[in-house]
């Protein structure tokens, strides 16, 4: 049985996950099980797999669920203008389409390159790019944390770890956020990204520096720049905007969640506890296309042909009820979530090292600086954004007693 044949197929959309999430993977889970048939745009089946111990599998054997999407069953009848091609693409010679030992070899450059970023540097850039962005809006005692500060703060460190300068750093940002949302600015997103990745590459190439691209190109291993660029864009696109989400959704949870109150008033601990807490209840990426079955299988009760589509669901994983017994319960320091992914394809621990970093940083730098922060709208009046790929908010706006800019430049 296909996706597209099995009862009741779900049409897999922004919309349908924007406002309650939890509650749509609730009735999901109830309606059709851990592995539920949906349709993406332009009436295209996949299976999302929702159950903890299905996601488990599934990313823990690269042979049967492939991440090689020259298998899908579906290229036939997919359009040069889909907008989901900058997410499930054919033929990119990108580390996610890599498989077997070259992916290790791949995986092992990038770890490399990352490894090599100084930890105080890091901290360094993420708290003076930080303090540069709330001195733009301290004065005003009032701003959107969201789009005025969690949006453009990755993107900023990450564009000088890789090499790129701070200026190219807001159309970069741009260029994610069409690319990843998936809808009419899509491929004009992954155009410009693609267009800034191949120049970076180029003038590294020619004038070596102390920067990632550098690195990634110094390896011995034999990559082309191809394959490099992409890697880069692979890279940025998953550094910057889930590690945004994952500033801006720990701060929602702090504004609105009662139980985090006291780490607004100097808690640092509780930062850490929120943001584990995020990662679990309303983690930034929230689904990921996609594996390729290689061969016929059994998964969930589903019937899966070979080429069919997975979308691995990370958050109905991680709200699973045979995991999450208590889902009123603080996770604490619990990390088995699935929010980095899980086997050979999961997000390098150096990318995740990183990411924390800023976004840690990124939140102590606002309730140091902003003490007093509070949300300006009702908690039910905020929206998230529509993709159902990364969650988000759409804004966050807040009021705060206005202060004085630091001043002070980057070196």
């Amino acid at each position: 049985m296909s996706p597209a044949s099995a009862p009741h197929p779900v049409h897999f959309s922004g919309p349908l996950l924007q406002d309650d999430p939890a509650g749509v993977y609730r009735e999901l889970r109830r309606d059709h099980g851990s592995v539920v048939p949906v349709i993406l745009d332009g009436d295209v089946p996949a299976w999302l797999v929702l159950g903890y111990r299905e996601l488990h599998q599934v990313t823990g054997d690269p042979v049967l669920f492939s991440r090689d999407s020259d298998l899908w069953n579906q290229w036939e009848n997919i359009p040069d203008d889909w907008p989901l091609l900058p997410m499930i693409g054919r033929k990119q010679p990108s580390i996610l389409y890599t498989v077997g030992e070259r992916h290790r070899e791949r995986a092992g450059m990038l770890v490399n390159a990352l490894e090599a970023v100084d930890p105080f540097e890091l901290r360094g850039y993420a708290e003076k790019f930080a303090d540069e962005l709330i001195d733009g809006i301290s004065p005003q005692g009032a701003a959107d944390i969201v789009n005025e500060f969690a949006t453009l703060l990755p993107v900023r460190v990450l564009a000088r770890l890789y090499g790129f300068s701070d200026e190219q750093g807001p159309a970069l940002v741009t260029a994610l956020n069409d690319m990843i949302d998936g809808r009419e600015r899509a491929l004009a997103g992954q155009t410009h990204l693609f267009t800034s990745m191949t120049d970076l590459v180029t003038a590294r190439r020619k004038e070596p520096a102390d920067d990632v691209a550098s690195r990634m190109l110094a390896d011995t291993s034999g990559f082309t720049d191809e394959e490099i660029v992409q890697d880069l864009m692979v890279m940025m696109a998953a550094g910057h905007q889930p590690t945004a989400d994952w500033i801006g959704n720990s701060l929602h949870l702090m504004l609105t969640d009662k139980r985090f109150a006291a780490s607004l008033f100097g808690g640092r601990n509780s930062v850490a506890e929120a943001m584990n807490e995020v990662l679990w209840e309303d983690t930034p990426t929230q689904n990921v296309a996609g594996r390729w079955a290689s061969r016929d299988t059994q998964l969930g009760g589903r019937r899966i042909r070979a080429g069919d589509m997975l979308l691995l669901g990370l958050q109905g994983a991680n709200s699973d009820p045979q995991v999450r017994t208590d889902s009123s319960a603080l996770t604490g320091g619990n990390s088995a979530h699935f929010s980095f992914g899980h086997g050979e394809h999961r997000c390098p621990f150096p990318a995740q090292e990183i990411s924390e970093v800023i976004a840690r940083t990124g939140i102590e730098v606002v309730l140091d600086r902003l003490p007093d922060i509070d949300l300006a709208v009702p908690a039910p009046s905020l929206s998230r954004r529509p993709s159902p790929w990364l969650r988000g908010m759409s804004e966050l706006p807040v009021t705060f007693t206005p202060t004085p800019a630091l001043g002070g430049s980057l070196t």
